[in-house]
């Protein structure tokens, strides 16, 4: 099972981030992460996830009425822009997480 990092919602215009989990992140990242999914449902709609797979790797998932392609386009830009801290939260999971049954809620 993924580990949800957040999540923004463009029908009721909802942000969600895993505090109890990734509350130690710095504030900055956690507006960054923010700013980037609430940009994506505005553009594109429907409902943008991130989460961690089990061998540490950010996953970005979409749900819901959306443009498919353009959908598809702006990850792959989300992806490039922000290559350096998609890295930065990958080791984050890898140092803090690596040892913990992936499983857990």
């Amino acid at each position: 099972m993924n580990d949800m990092l957040c999540a923004a919602n463009s029908a009721n215009m909802l942000f969600y981030f895993n505090e109890e989990k990734y509350g130690m992140l710095p504030e900055d990242v956690k507006k960054e992460l923010k700013i980037i999914c609430v940009l994506f449902c505005s553009d594109v709609g429907g409902i943008i996830t991130m989460s961690f797979s089990e061998d540490h790797r950010l996953l970005i998932t979409t749900i819901g009425p959306i443009d498919e392609i353009g959908a598809e386009l702006k990850i792959e830009k989300m992806r490039r822009d922000n290559e350096e801290l998609f890295s930065m939260l990958e080791e984050f999971s890898r140092k803090f997480f690596g040892g913990e049954a992936d499983g857990e809620a």
